[in-house]
């Protein structure tokens, strides 16, 4: 009876060949050697504005496959780790600990360690911010990736495997969608819609927020494109030298009906969206339907007609369908935030004193968290209420952010302009209290112990709830447009911080632009344009002091 062997050289944690095999072939009395069929490496190019390199992948099988590809997929260079060769180290004299595999050039350089020439995907973060959240959705597509270059391969005729159909293989990949048209007068293909999206953010470099939003139209386009192929029967490609303004005017009444659309034909839509699913870089996930309120359509339109004057103006189309037509601005209703006084009475507030306080039904409502966690997010609030960052660039904030007793950083929303805006502002005495409080209670070495966004914003309600912060406030419905009378502790999130912060300050210095400067504000943003109403305050204050 012969011994059942598998040799894997495993680069990074995944090895879709020696997976399946080990589940095919368990107990089969036969001896098999199989090398891995993949390596992975990191480019050294890191690009300026996202600070990320590009995946290199190389693609291994027997003598005579070996090939290298781009995987246009992109990580922080902290988030890739060679592998360490012990045996090379080990003959430095440099002892390495059993529990270290890996690390990144930079821990190797500083230690000593010998690296391979390949290397693994590595994220340990707890807080997922947008950027972790970015890294671990190229891993995903990573490994999605290395799937379909086995099935390719599997189905590929071995003579026929060269660099260029790996090209072709990685290509495929990423353009699922893709339409090639007929041949232009010049004798070349148009590139299909899907093709120009990808070119559209390949060379704008947007912010990772940015580029997820204009992926979202791109599915939408998509899902219009099936449906009208699927369920209306209809030949249709998106052709950005024959789009009308009929086709947009009909794409929009589409977004507008889409939810009712697809449970008058569940059947259809349920393969649409297994396509085209409504999240981006979901891997097997259904996501359902929602209505669209009218700023979401804004939103899409101006990102649409956005790419189109981009095509026209790189001369890759002469058509301007969105000539003549009126996109429309974003409505909100009246920004609502807390109070100096309220903010001051949140700082100082007993907790778990008021806590007792409260009748049976509150409790019940805010006993999701314990008060300890509840304290700690209290003064994470209140920090927040005082430099006004948003959630996400307060979650990456270090000491390293602080200088002289000021707060600066680039806004991960405006962090793709060419020249940002760079938030400077001076930490108050209780600021800086807080900072001090939390020195080196975060093993990150962040500013304050985070927790996830959705639980920081759940964390918020309760605090205000228990610290009696109820009045009512006007909030403006998104879907219906219609404006809602609701407690401000039911609608409190983590952008209120922020509000709070613009409302305060703008009360106080009575000038935009040194709000705008602190704030983050791009100059005639209609998001600060909303404090205007504050001006009526200002002018009652004003007259008081005459």
């Amino acid at each position: 009876m012969y011994g059942f062997v598998i040799l894997l050289k495993i680069p990074f944690g995944f090895n879709y060949v020696g997976k399946m095999l080990a589940k095919t072939y368990t107990f089969v009395p036969i001896k098999i050697q199989l090398m891995s069929n993949f390596d992975l490496k990191l480019s050294s190019r890191i690009d300026e504005t996202t600070h990320r390199s590009e995946i290199l992948l190389r693609f291994h099988c027997g003598r005579n496959i070996d090939f290298r590809v781009k995987s246009g997929l992109y990580i922080q260079q902290n988030h890739f780790r060679y592998f360490v060769n012990r045996d090379a180290t080990s003959k430095k004299g440099i002892d390495i600990p059993d529990k270290v595999t890996s690390a990144t050039k930079e821990i190797a350089e500083a230690k000593g360690y010998v690296l391979k020439m390949y290397g693994e995907v590595v994220i340990t973060e707890r807080l997922i911010t947008p950027d972790v959240k970015y890294d671990q959705e190229q891993n995903k597509q990573l490994e999605a990736m290395q799937i379909a270059i086995m099935d390719a391969y599997k189905k590929e005729e071995k003579e026929t495997i060269d660099a260029k159909w790996l090209e072709k293989v990685v290509y495929k990949f990423h353009h699922p969608d893709k339409r090639v048209s007929s041949i232009s007068r010049r004798g070349k293909r148009q590139k299909s819609i899907y093709d120009l999206s990808e070119e559209y953010l390949e060379i704008k470099r947007f912010s990772y927020d940015h580029t997820k939003a204009f992926r979202v139209l791109v599915r939408d386009l998509a899902r219009y494109e099936a449906f009208k192929n699927k369920v209306l029967r209809e030949k249709f490609a998106w052709n950005i030298d024959k789009i009308t303004r009929k086709d947009i005017e009909d794409f929009e009444n589409y977004l507008r009906n889409e939810k009712t659309l697809s449970e008058k034909y569940p059947k259809q839509f349920e393969s649409i969206l297994e396509q085209y699913p409504v999240e981006i870089n979901v891997v097997h996930t259904f996501t359902k339907l929602q209505n669209r309120g009218e700023n979401t359509i804004v939103k899409l339109k101006k990102k649409f007609k956005a790419f189109m004057q981009w095509l026209y103006e790189t001369e890759r189309t002469s058509n301007r369908p969105f000539d003549g037509i009126k996109i429309g601005t974003e409505k909100y209703g009246v920004p609502f935030y807390l109070t100096k006084e309220e903010r001051n009475l949140l700082a100082d507030a007993d907790i778990p004193a008021l806590w007792e306080g409260l009748d049976d039904e509150d409790k019940k409502l805010c006993s999701k968290f314990p008060l300890k966690t509840l304290e700690v997010q209290r003064d994470i609030f209140v920090f927040q209420c005082l430099v006004g960052c948003r959630v996400g660039d307060l979650c990456t904030l270090t000491s390293k952010n602080i200088t002289d007793g000021i707060l600066e950083y680039v806004p991960s929303k405006t962090s793709d302009e060419d020249a940002p805006v760079k938030p400077r502002i001076p930490l108050n005495p209780c600021a800086l209290k807080l900072v001090a409080k939390y020195n080196g209670v975060d093993k990150d070495g962040r500013l304050f112990p985070f927790i996830s966004p959705q639980k920081y914003n759940d964390a918020i309600k309760a605090i205000l709830m228990i610290c009696g912060i109820t009045r009512i406030v006007p909030v403006r419905n998104s879907t219906t447009g219609e404006t809602e009378m609701k407690r401000i502790c039911d609608v409190a999130s983590s952008h209120m911080a922020r509000r709070t912060f613009v409302g305060a300050a703008y009360k106080a210095v009575r000038d935009p632009n040194i709000v705008g400067k602190m704030s983050g504000h791009v100059e005639g943003s209609r998001a600060f344009n909303r404090y205007r109403q504050i001006d009526d305050d200002i002018l009652k204050q004003t007259i008081s002091e005459i």
